[in-house]
């Protein structure tokens, strides 16, 4: 699963007004080293819909998933409910932990005792085509 080095220019580009760029590669910039902190417990899984859009997860993004992460309120995790797996932000709220979209036409999962949930994995980061 390894995600390939790829060249990195040290000169960094601006955002605002044009910076005089270099013209030659620096270094490499082994991207497992800077995304993946636990590659045996890590993976990447494709988003498919929009209840996360206002995480900036959209439809056909790549997530990093960390499965050794001990998640907590307020993460991006990957559950697995009744088998089906989802993404969303853990919550907690009156001592019960809910899964709850980042879009408002998405009503929260609450997670019950006795309940066919489980908590798979963090995100960690998100990979999207800029647009």
């Amino acid at each position: 699963m390894d995600i390939p080095s790829v060249s990195i220019y040290l000169q960094p580009v601006a955002a605002g007004f044009p910076s005089p760029a270099d013209d030659f590669v620096e270094n490499t910039l082994d991207l497992n080293e800077h995304l993946i902190r636990h590659p045996v417990a890590t993976f990447l899984v494709r988003a498919v819909g929009d209840s996360m859009i206002g995480a900036q997860i959209t439809s056909d993004d790549i997530l990093i998933v960390d499965r050794s992460l001990t998640p907590r309120p307020h993460d991006i995790v990957i559950a697995v409910i009744d088998g089906s797996f989802t993404v969303k932000r853990l919550r907690q709220k009156n001592n019960a932990f809910v899964l709850a979209a980042e879009n408002p036409d998405y009503p929260d999962i609450t997670i019950s005792e006795g309940d066919d949930a489980v908590v798979w994995g963090v995100v960690t980061w998100v990979l999207h085509q800029a647009k």
